[in-house]
């Protein structure tokens, strides 16, 4: 037998040994996983600065197993790290309640922001809950610290400058409106004084004796010029 064949036997007796190997842990941890029961997490707690956050991590699992709590840091070359949460923090306080563990960080920081998980460890199986996201922001800080009396104050105000500012320009349209109307009624009455007394028959007998005399004004011209001319002899 060559040793090209002697390889290729071994090869395929390894990867015999591995496909049972690994069949037989997955048998295992679905064997010990049969009667765990993750529940949901909440995604996203965000807390302010100097505030105190709490994180929940609930499961039901039977079998006796030890619980950490690890924190997945994201750095700033987009690279994760994982570390355990250090209890010994005095920021730090754990606790369970029924089904849940109850992770307390008083007075978090910026560097707590983070995605917790929940660790369980049962015969060298490790798993891990879904997680809650911690986000620490910085509040916006006030610009001017009034009161509440103070800002009721200055929203009346305000209500008051929006009402002078719609009535003062209406009542100053109103009363341009007005006056225009009375000059016109002033102008008509004036109108109507001028013609006022006039008789209409004498008008027209006045125009007609006016048309009459232009008509015939030159021939009369004509007529008075013919006997105040003298012939001279020759």
């Amino acid at each position: 037998m060559s040793s090209k064949r002697v390889f290729e036997s071994l090869l395929e007796k390894m990867a015999f040994t591995l496909v049972i190997f690994l069949g037989f842990w997955a048998a295992v941890a679905n064997a010990n996983l049969e009667d765990l029961e993750l529940e949901a997490d909440k995604p996203l707690v965000r807390v302010a600065l100097s505030h105190e956050a709490t994180i929940h991590c609930c499961y039901d699992w039977k079998k006796s197993h030890t619980l950490l709590w690890i924190i997945n840091i994201h750095t700033s070359n987009n690279t994760k790290m994982t570390k355990t949460v250090n209890l010994a923090d005095s920021r730090m306080k754990t606790s369970k309640g029924g089904k849940c563990h109850l992770l307390s960080v008083k007075e978090v920081r910026l560097n707590d922001t983070g995605l917790y998980q929940c660790q369980l460890t049962h015969n060298s199986l490790n798993i891990f809950t879904h997680g809650t996201f911690l986000q620490v922001y910085i509040p916006l800080q006030k610009t001017l610290n009034l009161s509440e009396s103070v800002k009721n104050s200055i929203i009346t105000a305000e209500g008051v400058l929006l009402l002078m500012c719609v009535l003062i320009p209406g009542t100053m349209l109103l009363c341009k409106s007005k006056r225009l109307k009375e000059l016109e009624k002033k102008k008509g009455r004036e109108e109507e004084n001028i013609y006022e007394g006039l008789n209409l028959d004498d008008c027209n007998s006045a125009y007609h004796q006016i048309q009459r005399t232009n008509q015939q004004g030159p021939y009369q011209d004509v007529a008075s010029c013919g006997e105040d001319i003298q012939l001279e002899k020759p």
